[in-house]
């Protein structure tokens, strides 16, 4: 064999194809089921659109703990206003939990779903701007 190449034997390239087989196996079947918030317009506030995919559609949503009534079954919608998803939400969260189980505590499936950006944020008033030109 020469110098910096390399013979691949039957076996070695069964033993490199079956762990990358199971890698993405593994990969698969650990990933929570999707989910998605995006910030919408709701007479006569705003709402955060919440929606994902569960395993079974009898199993119900919490959103931060709270149950929830979706519409859709295995792949669900909830439209939130952003005063009850702020009421829920620690000050300037970045993410809410949402949990799909029977019990919130028990064999749950949890996400942790990103907010918006600055959508928790809080708002400074500025009285006045001061800018210096040098």
């Amino acid at each position: 064999m020469r110098c910096g190449s390399r013979r691949w034997n039957g076996s070695a390239r069964v033993l490199v194809a079956a762990s990358a087989v199971v890698a993405f196996s593994a990969t698969g079947a650990v990933a929570a089921p999707r989910q998605n918030a995006r910030l919408v317009s709701c007479a006569p506030t705003d709402c955060l659109l919440v929606s994902g995919r569960r395993a079974d559609a009898d199993l119900p949503v919490f959103i931060n703990g709270h149950l929830v009534q979706v519409q859709g079954g295995r792949h669900w919608k909830v439209l939130l206003p952003v005063e009850t998803v702020r009421a829920w939400s620690m000050p300037g969260a970045r993410s809410i939990d949402v949990t799909t189980s029977a019990e919130v505590a028990v064999n749950s499936v949890t996400s942790a779903v990103k907010l918006p950006v600055g959508m928790l944020g809080s708002i400074t008033e500025l009285a006045s701007l001061v800018i210096l030109v040098r």
